[in-house]
């Protein structure tokens, strides 16, 4: 796609993450390359740029393309610009699919930072045979959901020996605080849980099984874990089943492989006040009246303070067995929902656009389309990848 006008288009770059993403960009893009911000307000697209301009005023200056996620002819006339499109205009179940579309249309590298189950699963079934056609790679979830624990995975699995079944489970901990937008998705989710029940038995249905191999995703019971000392709570996102998915994808996970997603607390306290939180949050999400209050109070295109941001961390242990052989891993960051997500979802467009990575199409995950390019493209920007222990 070298005739494309720009390698690479952010759509959103006006919000709180395009922001941030957009400032990742101009300082790490290669030497020659084409970018270009989108978004429908020409006007604010321009503040951006002349803010980036005056921060860096040696770096490539952006383009700008006036485009509305509910105008398809806009968003197809983004897609055929560039090689790979970025986007952080969410919810995505709201806003998402004529972007999406219009990539797989055009043969157009796609990434967001969705975390939304039911939105993945239905621009499966609607786009990824089309993606597969056009040769278009449509990769969900490249922010904190779910790169630390796809990547993660994939990097533990390295650890083990081949060809023997593997059991896995990550344990994720953070002191962040939880983005305005990743609320909104939530409780979007929440609202849905039939529809996103349906999208899951339909995806089940028509996506193929790998032949002569297993992967799962395995729910699980809260406990304590010795090796770690922390109580296991399971977490009900995406970032298992897009394990799960990479699992299928890549022969190297083994001939049977099984993964569990457990958040990590120290106070078994914790489990009952989660509980009861998530409980009434899932019960005021199927009274309209009562949604619509609680979203209005939680805005969305916000985010922390940097002091804030600079104060948050994240972590996920792997702990894997296969073969006799047992290992510990694990990922590590800074703030995760704002400042280690746009480096993230900014690294994952710079890979698909130019690394050497493996021929893949269609909806694929981060692990699958560019796994073994991603993770030291990530370490070097900051992100750690350790062996705590391996026996």
């Amino acid at each position: 796609m070298t005739d494309r006008a720009h390698d690479i288009v952010l759509f959103g770059a006006t919000g709180f993450t395009g922001g941030l993403t957009a400032e990742y960009l101009v300082r790490n893009l290669p030497e020659g390359a084409r970018w270009a911000l989108a978004g429908r307000s020409e006007a604010k697209l321009r503040a951006v740029r002349d803010r980036l301009t005056a921060a860096h005023p040696d770096a490539v200056e952006p383009g700008l393309l006036v485009a509305d996620a509910s105008d398809a002819n806009s968003l197809r006339e983004v897609a055929e610009s560039a090689r790979v499109v970025i986007t952080t205009v969410g919810p995505y179940l709201e806003h998402g699919e004529p972007l999406v579309a219009a990539c797989a249309a055009a043969g157009t590298d796609y990434v967001d930072l969705t975390g939304e189950p039911e939105f993945v699963d239905r621009m499966y079934l609607a786009h990824h045979a089309t993606a597969e056609r056009t040769g278009a790679r449509l990769v969900h979830a490249c922010g904190f959901d779910s790169i630390p624990h796809d990547l993660g995975a994939l990097f533990t699995v390295g650890q083990l020996p081949d060809d023997v079944p593997v059991t896995l489970r990550g344990v994720v901990r953070s002191n962040a605080t939880l983005s305005g937008g990743t609320f909104h998705s939530a409780l979007g989710q929440f609202a849905r849980a039939k529809q996103m029940r349906q999208a899951m038995v339909e995806r089940k249905r028509a996506e193929p099984r790998p032949e002569g191999r297993r992967a799962r995703a395995r729910s699980d019971k809260p406990r304590r874990d010795a090796d770690l000392g922390v109580w296991l709570v399971p977490l009900p996102t995406i970032d298992p089943f897009v394990v799960q998915r990479s699992a299928a994808a890549r022969a190297d996970y083994g001939p049977d492989f099984t993964y569990s997603h457990f958040a990590g607390v120290k106070n078994p306290a914790t489990i009952a006040v989660a509980g009861a939180g998530l409980g009434a949050l899932f019960g005021a999400a199927q009274v309209p009246p009562l949604r619509r209050l609680i979203a209005s109070r939680i805005p969305q295109g916000e985010g922390p303070s940097p002091q804030r941001r600079a104060r948050s961390w994240f972590t996920v242990d792997f702990l894997g067995e296969a073969g006799g052989r047992t290992v510990h891993t694990r990922v590590s960051g800074g703030d995760p929902g704002y400042g280690e997500t746009s480096k993230m979802l900014a690294e994952s467009a710079l890979c698909l656009a130019f690394d050497d990575n493996p021929t893949t199409a269609g909806q694929v995950t981060t692990a699958a389309a560019m796994g073994d390019n991603l993770i030291p493209r990530l370490t070097k920007a900051g992100l750690t990848f350790e062996v705590i222990t391996s026996k």
